[in-house]
């Protein structure tokens, strides 16, 4: 079985990067050898993706050029409209290239979780966040996760209860998306209405959004590499 439509939030600016980000859509930064992006959809094509939807926005000419649709998925470019539109803007942009249910993911992350399972877990939801245990260790917590729900979500208040951090990886279906700019205040709304079902993540997330987080994937991700080629030598 295929996996639903997937859409990458591949808009942002880059802005936590310095002149690194101005300079180069995130999707392209060099990792491990090459862009950023061909790490994310090749995971994506070994958990069952056929099609992909990049939300780009800054440069985007450039990121559909470079990246194209490799590994035999199909890949569609969906074009923020001029101005910043937000995440949930630029998924309301793309909503006729992704039907009925999709799983959204943050252009800057690389995430090994079951997709399969997750997209599983969220048949019958309106919408479906992705959760890890964090305690504050990679950044701010939260999520306040119970009973395989996201009893409240607030990104920009959180609470000493919330020991869970929104993990990159959501299922969406179209209604859910209201008329907010940016998809956190649409996952703080549905927590509060008692509409978000929770996924418990339990590999840690590689990102590329800080100097230090592109260092720590670039370390992870060369590893990868390192033992595929060892690999492939063997056969």
């Amino acid at each position: 079985m295929s996996l639903a439509p997937v859409a990458i939030l591949a808009g942002g600016l880059g802005t936590r990067l310095g002149a690194l980000g101005r300079s180069t859509p995130k999707a392209l930064l060099p990792v491990a050898g090459r862009p950023f992006a061909l790490w994310q959809l090749e995971l994506l094509r070994d958990h069952g993706a056929e099609r992909v939807v990049m939300c780009v926005g800054h440069q985007g000419d450039e990121v559909e050029a470079r990246i194209g649709a490799p590994f035999g998925l199909e890949v569609r470019y969906a074009h923020d409209p001029p101005g910043l539109a937000g995440t949930a803007g630029a998924l309301r942009g793309a909503l006729a290239l992704l039907g009925e249910r999709f799983l959204v993911l943050y252009g800057d992350t690389y995430l090994r979780i079951d997709y399969a399972d997750v997209a599983r877990h969220a048949a019958g939801e309106a919408a479906l966040m992705t959760v890890l245990e964090n305690g504050g260790r990679w950044d701010t917590s939260n999520v306040l996760f119970r009973d395989g729900r996201v009893a409240l979500y607030d990104k920009r208040a959180p609470t000493p209860q919330m020991r869970w951090i929104d993990y990159g990886l959501s299922v969406l279906t179209p209604g859910v998306l209201g008329e907010e700019p940016d998809l956190s205040d649409v996952f703080a709304r549905l927590s509060r209405e008692g509409r978000l079902a929770g996924y418990l993540a339990t590999e840690r997330f590689y990102e590329i959004g800080t100097p230090a987080s592109l260092a720590e994937a670039e370390a992870f991700l060369s590893g990868r590499a390192a033992s595929a080629a060892a690999r492939s030598s063997r056969r």
